[in-house]
């Protein structure tokens, strides 16, 4: 499916999805990063763009997400977009990760079964667009949304992977930053011991299993939250304070914990003695395409030392990592890390061989055996 029925909107937000990659490219290279394009923190601050951008000028926004990002887009939608409230016309595009009858990751089993559900219950009409989807049928069903906008009422275009084409130049964002990741998560394994990690969904997840395993070490201490994008650090804040016998680590991302950034204050306010944030910043979202966050021009630990935290640090390479990751050895907590990171992965990088739920188990087994 080409991009060309776009071009008569010219406002577009949201959260990129590795299934919308053509799309994103394509918004990358029309717009760049600008009013015209806006990178969302997450997809309910997309859904108050969107409906900023309608009162001000009267047109139709284009929201755009994985369809994970539902949940997030579901109070607003309902209270704010909808023809019963303000009445805000909105296209949404969605990314249909874990569609019925198609395999992949676990994260999206159950968001795909319920994706149209959603948008059923929330008043949303859609169309499901494939590879084999005519140009003159998507025609025909935007000019059927129209006539909804005109309604006060919002629409989607549901797609399914590899649907949408894209001839130009395949977003690429790069940083200048000497460190990889993959690196950095092995360095802050090496240097958290025994200690338990919490890790952030995406790539970091997977390059920390990948990391005990080439190292023949238990997966047992970790936690890999392998969806909720934005909450690992919530996770790791509440298993600090209820195992305040041990020190918790949560690898976190900059895509991530801009997404849900209310979350810093809330750790810092309970200061848990034992829990200790690192924040890999590759100032992009690099699992889902490497479109840019805006944590390149956010001063992070800046926040992170105005919410409440006793240690802030920030590292740009091997050494100063290593410096700071000693002094984590003896720094009040809460401690929180920036590490800048370079953007891109192994080629041939794997993922978890063991179950979520396994994780799971082995996680709570290690916890209460070692805690008893």
């Amino acid at each position: 499916m080409k991009l060309d029925f776009l071009e008569k909107y010219d406002f577009f937000t949201g959260v990129p999805d590795s299934l919308l990659n053509p799309l994103c490219s394509y918004l990358y290279h029309r717009f760049g990063i600008s009013s015209h394009h806006i990178v969302a923190a997450n997809e309910g601050n997309a859904v108050g763009l969107a409906a900023g951008y309608h009162l001000a000028t009267g047109k139709v926004p284009v929201v755009y997400l994985q369809n994970s990002g539902e949940g997030n887009i579901i109070n607003p939608v309902a209270s704010l977009m909808n023809d019963r409230v303000y009445g805000i016309p909105c296209l949404f595009i969605i990314g249909w990760r874990g569609e019925p009858g198609v395999h992949d990751e676990p994260q999206h089993v159950y968001q795909g079964m319920v994706t149209c559900k959603l948008l059923e219950d929330m008043d949303i009409a859609y169309f499901i667009v494939g590879r084999d989807t005519a140009q003159d049928a998507l025609a025909e069903q935007l000019a059927k949304f129209e006539a909804l906008f005109a309604q006060g009422k919002q629409a989607a275009l549901v797609v399914r992977k590899g649907a949408l084409e894209y001839d130009g130049l395949k977003l690429h964002y790069e940083n200048a930053y000497p460190l990889t990741r993959e690196e950095i998560v092995q360095r802050v394994a090496a240097a958290a011991g025994k200690d338990v990690i919490v890790s952030t969904t995406g790539k970091a997840s997977r390059e920390l299993f990948e990391y005990r395993a080439a190292t023949g070490d238990t997966h047992a201490r970790d936690f890999l939250t392998v969806g909720s994008m934005g909450h690992a650090s919530s996770i790791a804040l509440a298993v600090a304070l209820y195992q305040p016998g041990r020190r918790v680590w949560c690898l976190d991302g900059d895509g991530a914990a801009l997404m849900h950034l209310g979350a810093l204050p809330v750790i810092a306010s309970r200061q848990p003695a034992n829990l200790i944030h690192v924040l890999i910043n590759n100032q992009c979202h690099e699992t889902v395409g490497g479109m840019p966050t805006v944590a390149n021009v956010a001063d992070l630990p800046a926040l992170a030392r105005a919410s409440g935290y006793k240690t802030v640090l920030r590292a740009e390479n091997a050494a100063q990592l290593d410096a700071a990751l000693e002094a984590l050895k003896t720094a009040p907590c809460p401690a929180f890390l920036e590490v800048m990171s370079n953007s891109g992965a192994r080629a041939d990088l794997g993922r978890p061989t063991t179950s979520a739920m396994e994780n799971k188990q082995h996680f709570m087994e290690y916890l209460q055996k070692n805690n008893e």
